[in-house]
């Protein structure tokens, strides 16, 4: 089920203009999960970051000093 929610809300983000706003405001993983929750796509965190394989490290840190940026 977790998967299904997740492609779902991946196709629907790439064609829905409103539910990227939605999402633009959210600044960390955890919110992002408890957002889609909220709109009906039901996952955990480790779900999505296992079947998206995305990560997200948080740096202590100006985002001139993060290397490439």
């Amino acid at each position: 089920m977790a998967q299904q929610n997740v492609i779902k809300l991946f196709r629907d983000l790439q064609k829905n203009s409103n539910l990227r706003n939605q999402f633009e405001q959210v600044d960390t993983p955890l919110k992002f999960v408890a957002v889609a929750g909220e709109l009906g796509y039901h996952f955990t965190l480790e779900e999505w970051q296992e079947l998206t394989a995305f990560k997200v490290e948080e740096y202590e840190c100006e985002l001139s000093e993060i290397p490439g940026l």
